[in-house]
């Protein structure tokens, strides 16, 4: 179910000129999207209107029924997986392990499964309350490197899956402070721990910026 919290409205003029994402921004392909991220914020707004944001330094594409490596790999459908098949700027969010939250944006057409995981974030705003969450945390790029300790940190749980990020005053995306990234300052990985997909596990579908500490995993050096 979609969680629509009730946020007070003076969290909107926090926007300032950092436009919020609608749903034109969030169509297309997963792979395009996913470098089109980097750079931008993720907001998340608590019930107490306290403001959670980091910026978006790592992300990975799953590019539907065709990826083995997706959630809805040969057309799978389930009730964990629904919110995949929604519109394009619908949240994804599901339990790994049975301990940690991801969450993915989603990039299709209504029903067609592709999203972008949102693998890191390097904190902006809220990182006293983050460290609250992340009590193991020590520094700040412990915070939120790697997907679900972004979602501890900014308390996103499955009761945010199928939210809309375009409407969502619980959390959405906006602009980032600076100019987006440039092809220079981006690289492209092997995505992480799908090993059993196959040969779709060592396509080169995850992004980051080269020069974040806040990454999760740094590609090898040959």
């Amino acid at each position: 179910m979609s969680l629509q919290a009730t946020a007070a409205s003076t969290t909107e003029p926090a926007l300032g000129r950092r436009r919020r994402w609608d749903a034109t921004r969030f169509e297309g392909d997963a792979a395009e999207l996913a470098q089109r991220l980097l750079g931008a914020s993720l907001v998340r707004i608590l019930e107490d209107g306290t403001r959670l944001a980091g910026r978006i330094v790592e992300t990975e594409a799953y590019l539907g029924v065709e990826d083995l490596a997706a959630h809805s790999a040969r057309g799978r459908r389930t009730a964990r997986n629904e919110s995949m098949y929604a519109a394009a700027g619908t949240t994804y969010v599901y339990l790994i392990y049975g301990i940690h939250h991801c969450v993915n944006v989603v990039c299709g057409q209504p029903g067609e499964p592709a999203a972008v995981l949102i693998r890191a974030l390097e904190p902006s705003e809220g990182l006293a309350s983050m460290f609250c969450r992340r009590s193991k945390a020590r520094r700040e790029t412990d915070l939120c490197s790697g997907p679900g300790k972004l979602c501890q940190a900014l308390a996103i749980e499955r009761a945010l899956d199928g939210e809309d990020l375009t409407t969502s005053r619980t959390l959405f995306i906006q602009d980032g402070n600076d100019a987006p990234p440039g092809p220079g300052d981006i690289v492209c990985a092997a995505r992480i721990g799908v090993d059993y997909a196959g040969e779709w596990a060592n396509k080169p579908l995850r992004w980051y910026l080269d020069d974040s500490p806040h990454v999760s995993v740094r590609k090898r050096s040959r």
